[in-house]
């Protein structure tokens, strides 16, 4: 059994808190490994290391930045295949999902090495007399990320890409779960050349979260999880002086009008619903069937759910892996035990699927006849559970998606470009897919959901990632002749 330690000032350094974690092989169910869970002290050390590494870091020239992003990129690419073996193994998302969260992750580290150009801020000449004014963006300081378990290579990627960029330093505590990504991360970091404490990595629970939001040398947090921890995140850590964004949970609707292609909808919802076995925050839950659409979607659907192979990353047949966690496959199924009881008919019953012997695996679901109100509507479930809402109306669908308290991604599917741009007019949803089921931003947008799926006032990566982990400085400058000086107790005036 191995033992993931922390990364401070570019080197391994074993845990001293005497308190470990156990890290699971979903796809046997076995613990495979422990990781150290950060004191107080452990993550003041990191932060510590980051605070040193600032002054030289801030002062280091674009080009300079942007060649290490560039090798960073590099060896990222070429180790591909470590990567994802390694989120594999201990996430239990099959390969081929694993390359595909690698993929979009490196594209952020490709916007970052843009930085030069990003970075340039703005001149004004002769605003007044003799008087020019000139805007610049500067690093925060200390930054950190705290990230979840579903995505342990993009997420962070989303992050301390554009933050270290801009010049900032950064901690990051990654999920316990499935810890070993960020360790080789940090091993790449050092491998392109990034300068010793400007990349560290802390692993813990609670405990290392709340000292991060309370630590007075860290000057902002950026946050991916669920809603009940992103609304704890926010409110503490701005309560403690932080620049603070933190993005929680979705229940997202895929709405499919009668004019749709009922084939290319039906691969659309199971693409989008069991991929990553449901465990991504833009998977697509809820499937909104307008009017007499709803019977031969529902049978489109229910026919594909057999070709859907359940197993181990190691089978290359397997097109799902296992949740993260027995309890958490337990807790999934509960929705599955307690949907009849509410009114809804379950379809296919993931619990009865042919699965693995071992390991915490659960089959596809189909639940259709849900409704608001009933829990496996109401709550983020984030497993294979796919559940369909019948409605009579488009006007029906979108009081639907905009009356629920999550806002994070929802899609359309139909032929018609009216009511196709209608419903990104009049949806009430931070990410909308138009025949596009996981409208995903690419790097060079930014990502974030509205009402209970974001916290905070920027959207991550992309340019809002930048804006977030800079702030502006306005300089008015003027150089006059010493003669012409004298006393005005005046508001100053543009003359």
């Amino acid at each position: 059994m191995y033992t993931i330690d922390h990364w401070i000032s570019g080197a391994r350094v074993r845990s001293t808190s005497g308190r470990m974690g156990p890290v699971f092989q979903p796809a046997t169910g076995e613990q495979q490994g422990q990781v150290g869970l950060a004191s107080v002290e452990e993550i003041d050390a990191a932060v510590s290391a980051a605070s040193e590494a600032f002054a030289s870091w801030r002062s280091s020239s674009l080009s300079s930045r942007a060649d290490i992003l560039f090798r960073f990129r590099q060896i990222v690419d070429s180790r591909r295949d470590e990567i994802v073996q390694l989120i594999s193994s201990e996430h239990g998302k099959v390969p081929s999902d694993a390359a595909g969260e690698l993929a979009r992750g490196i594209e952020n580290i490709e916007f970052a090495c843009g930085i030069p150009q990003m970075l340039k801020g703005s001149y004004s000449e002769q605003v007044s007399g003799g008087v020019d004014v000139y805007s610049l963006r500067q690093p925060l300081g200390v930054v950190a990320g705290i990230t979840p378990f579903n995505f342990p290579a993009m997420v962070p990627m989303w992050m301390f890409a554009n933050a270290i960029a801009c010049g900032n330093t950064f901690v990051l505590k990654p999920s316990e779960k499935d810890p070993s990504t960020s360790m080789l991360i940090a091993e790449m970091f050092a491998e392109a050349g990034l300068p010793e404490g400007v990349f560290n990595v802390v692993h813990g629970d609670k405990v290392a979260v709340d000292r991060i939001l309370e630590h007075p040398g860290i000057s902002a947090v950026s946050f991916v999880g669920s809603t009940p921890i992103a609304r704890y995140i926010y409110s503490t850590g701005t309560a403690n002086g932080k620049r603070v964004q933190a993005l929680g949970g979705a229940k997202n609707h895929m709405v499919v009008l009668p004019d749709a292609d009922i084939d290319m909808a039906a691969d659309a919802a199971v693409s989008a619903g069991y991929g990553s076995a449901g465990e991504r925050c833009m998977a697509i839950s809820v499937v909104v069937a307008v009017g007499d659409v709803a019977d031969p979607l529902v049978e489109a659907i229910k026919a594909r759910l057999p070709q859907v192979k359940v197993g181990p990353g190691t089978d290359p047949e397997a097109m799902m892996g296992p949740l993260i966690t027995g309890e958490h496959r337990d807790k999934v199924a509960s929705y599955l035990e307690g949907a009849p009881n509410e009114g809804a008919r379950v379809i296919v019953d993931g619990r009865d699927a042919d699965l693995p012997d071992k390991g915490f695996f659960l089959g596809v679901s189909l639940v259709d006849e849900v409704k608001p109100g009933m829990r496996v509507y109401d709550d983020e479930i984030f497993g294979p559970v796919l559940s369909v809402v019948r409605v009579d109306t488009y006007e029906d669908a979108v009081r639907l998606i905009n009356d629920h308290p999550y806002g994070n991604g929802t899609a359309i599917f139909t032929r018609d470009g009216g009511a196709a741009r209608a419903f990104q007019f009049d949806i009430q949803v931070g990410m909308v897919g138009i025949n596009v089921p996981i409208p995903v931003p690419v790097s060079y947008y930014s990502f974030g959901g509205w009402k209970a799926s974001l916290f905070g006032d920027a959207n991550m990566y992309g340019p809002a990632g930048v804006d977030f982990y800079t702030r502006t400085k306005t300089v008015t400058s003027r150089w006059p002749d010493p003669a012409t000086s004298k006393v005005d107790l005046g508001f100053p005036q543009t003359k």
